[in-house]
């Protein structure tokens, strides 16, 4: 379900982009299903309902299987624990524990080094993520692992909201599709090959979501799928335009952690329901949400951790996610942090959708998506700074010191002056009395992966660990 596997449309013709897009589509779709795609799904809903102790056996030995493969396979690991040995270092690399964590820069430096050394590199395809940096994530894997993965996202993506391959759908994603010069429509292209509606989240301005709404009908598009963000701006100029014509059986988000004022948006302005789900290329976690609310984590693609630094944390603390890949034993990637933090759920039991698939109560942005107080205090999530029912289409807070914040936001028809003091205040109020530069804009520029992150920290490293660690409280008392 990546999209940064998707081809880049500006390099061609107008006219063939679609003819292009369709081509590579049927490609991936032999790649990511075949015969066993019905059998693996089934298998992926008939292990929701298993017991903890089925899970607990199933889990234990396809760790210790990927521990073992790592450890004696992958030329990183395999070079790290035999220096490890030759300092006198005998800790066992059968336990999880005595793995170090392992940074993403470090896998982006060199990838190679992290697939089996009896893997066949002709063999297995490369995908790349889209890099924010300019620096994308290369990540290889077979077709039998992809089919795995697409097999999961079937089950609990799609089947859980009652639609289907089969269904038309549109994606809202990072990819270009046309030169970012190019003012007039399509903004879209047609993919055959997985029936998909590919449409660029880089022009998604308020003058020109009408001719999206258009190509939503036009293309008889049963479900949306993409960037929450985007998502969010159609659903506004939806409410805007008074459409009541643009039902969906279900629109699905990802990319970005949903927010109560944006899932309310969406959610009356396509009729349905709005599930978050999480996943990503490197394929060591993916989660999805039920009908209860409850985002629930695949025990089969990745051993989840939360750790704060390097100290684990317990149920209900937040964290940085640490994930221990499960799915891909060609590029087995072991307590690799992913740079997004969440909480863990101790349930303690089933959910009342049935099914006993661990919890998520949460995710939160990564080390540069928080807003930091002067007295060192951590904000992560847009719900905990702003007033509920802001008359805005989106916004974005972004720290640019730490005495001072700009809240970029783009103002609906409604917004009053009255409203931007009010922004003001609650910001003053929950970081203490910082100064808060306010910035109507027409639209807010998107990353180049194509999201757009709520809250964005600029204040140099050193400072965030100052702050982290109390000096910087100690210093100002001194």
């Amino acid at each position: 379900m990546n999209e940064a596997q998707l081809v880049d449309c500006r390099r061609v013709p107008s006219l063939l982009r679609s003819l292009v897009a369709s081509a590579h589509g049927f490609c991936l779709r032999r790649w990511w299903y075949g015969p066993e795609t019905e059998t693996l799904v089934q298998g992926a809903l008939e292990r929701e309902h298993w017991s903890a102790t089925q899970w607990e056996q199933w889990r234990c030995e396809r760790l210790r299987f990927i521990l073992r493969r790592a450890a004696t396979q992958v030329p990183y690991y395999r070079k790290a624990w035999e220096k490890r040995r030759e300092h006198g270092d005998d800790a066992s690399w059968e336990e999880l524990k005595n793995w170090p964590v392992l940074e993403r820069e470090t896998v982006r430096s060199n990838p190679r080094a992290f697939v089996a050394a009896d893997c066949d590199l002709r063999k297995l395809c490369r995908w790349q993520t889209n890099g924010s940096s300019g620096a994308p994530l290369t990540i290889w894997s077979s077709r039998q692992t992809q089919r795995a993965w697409c097999a999961l996202g079937e089950a609990r993506w799609r089947r859980w909201n009652g639609v289907g391959r089969a269904d038309r759908w549109a994606m809202l994603g990072g990819k270009w599709v046309v030169h970012d010069r190019q003012s007039e429509p399509p903004f879209w292209v047609w993919n055959a090959g997985l029936r998909q509606l590919y449409m660029s989240v880089h022009h998604t301005s308020a003058h020109r979501i009408p001719g999206y709404l258009e190509a939503l009908q036009t293309y008889r598009i049963r479900y949306l799928w993409g960037c929450t963000s985007a998502l969010n701006a159609l659903a506004q100029e939806v409410v805007k335009l008074g459409r009541v014509d643009m039902p969906m059986a279900v629109v699905i988000t990802n990319a970005e952690p949903v927010f109560d004022y944006q899932r309310k948006a969406i959610g009356e302005a396509f009729q349905c329901p709005v599930r978050e789900t999480y996943g990503m290329a490197e394929m060591v976690a993916g989660a999805s949400e039920c009908a209860h609310g409850r985002l629930h984590l695949w025990p089969e693609a990745g051993w989840v951790e939360v750790l704060e630094g390097d100290q684990p944390m317990r149920a209900g603390i937040a964290g940085d996610l640490v994930c221990t890949g499960l799915i891909n034993p060609d590029m087995p990637l072991v307590r690799y942090r992913l740079g997004d933090r969440g909480v863990l759920v101790d349930s303690g039991g089933t959910c009342p959708c049935g099914r006993t698939l661990p919890e998520l109560a949460g995710l939160e942005g990564g080390a540069d998506q928080l807003l930091y107080a002067p007295d060192g205090r951590k904000i992560r999530r847009l719900d905990g700074v702003l007033p509920a029912g802001l008359p805005i289409r989106e916004v974005q807070i972004i720290q640019e010191t730490l005495d001072r914040v700009r809240v970029r936001y783009v103002p609906t028809p409604q917004f009053k002056s009255n409203e931007a003091h009010r922004m003001q205040g609650c910001l003053r109020e929950r970081l203490g009395g910082v100064e808060v530069f306010m910035q109507p804009v027409a639209e807010i520029p998107r990353e180049a992966n194509g999201k757009l992150p709520a809250l964005v920290c600029k204040l140099p490293f050193q400072q965030r660990q100052a702050l982290e660690s109390g000096e910087h409280t100690k210093k100002k008392d001194g």
